[in-house]
């Protein structure tokens, strides 16, 4: 049993995600993703559904892409 690699907490189901070549080990999607989802360049939240991509960046919404 490996411990999840956000909280530490060890249980006899962990699952490894891989994206775009980085691999985690986790005990819940929620800790996975804090530690993989990106985050907006603007607020900095984590972005969980598709955002926004303009100027090489990704962004939560449209209103926080810089004009």
């Amino acid at each position: 049993m490996a411990p999840c690699d956000t909280c530490g907490n060890t249980y006899e189901t962990p699952m490894t995600i891989t994206q775009n070549g980085r691999s985690g080990v986790f005990d819940s999607f929620e800790c996975a993703m804090h530690a993989m989802a990106p985050t907006c360049g603007t607020c900095g939240c984590r972005i969980l559904g598709h955002g926004t991509k303009a100027h090489g960046e990704i962004y939560c919404c449209d209103h926080c892409v810089p004009v």
